[in-house]
């Protein structure tokens, strides 16, 4: 079952609350896309750092291949190596990028498909937000402070058994 991280957009000017609409659900797993076109995948989600990354170290590490006098053979294997290294991480690239322009990552879900993913995170957040007139979920309300813990005296006994000839 596929998992997603969750991203939420900053507000916007007259925005109170997000709007669930703009909430952005990242798969974790391989992306085909960005396999086999990763140049056009990465133009496609607008990650521009990471595709000028890309640009500029493939292109360092085919021409470091290259002078150092391998064959065309071991330019296609890096080149493929750069690929699959790429479709492995592109979720983690799209985070990357999220997480730059502001985006929040509020939580991971998992779920047969995107819709459904979408459905059980979207359904657990309506049920966490407060009602009107109620008193605020558990998690907001104050808690007294934990009594600190008691450090125990260690055992006379050093191994695997509490007391002296339990393991016979």
């Amino acid at each position: 079952m596929p998992v997603y991280t969750v991203h939420q957009p900053p507000l916007r000017a007259a925005e109170a609350a997000p709007d669930p609409v703009r909430f952005v659900f990242v798969r974790d797993g391989f992306y085909f896309w960005a396999f086999i076109a990763a140049w056009l995948w990465m133009a496609w989600h607008r990650m521009w750092l990471v595709l000028l990354a890309y640009i500029v170290g493939s292109a360092a590490a085919v021409s470091a291949v290259y002078y150092a006098g391998a064959g065309r053979g071991a330019i296609v294997v890096v080149g493929l190596l750069i690929a699959l290294l790429i479709g492995l991480e592109a979720g983690s690239l799209r985070r990357f990028t999220l997480a730059r322009r502001g985006w929040r990552n509020v939580g991971v879900v998992s779920g047969r498909d995107l819709e459904d993913a979408e459905r059980r995170f979207f359904g657990g957040w309506v049920r966490a937000a407060p009602k009107a007139g109620s008193e605020p979920p558990a998690a907001a309300r104050t808690l007294p402070a934990a009594p600190a813990p008691r450090i125990a005296q260690p055992p006379h006994v050093i191994g695997l058994f509490p007391e002296p000839g339990a393991g016979r």
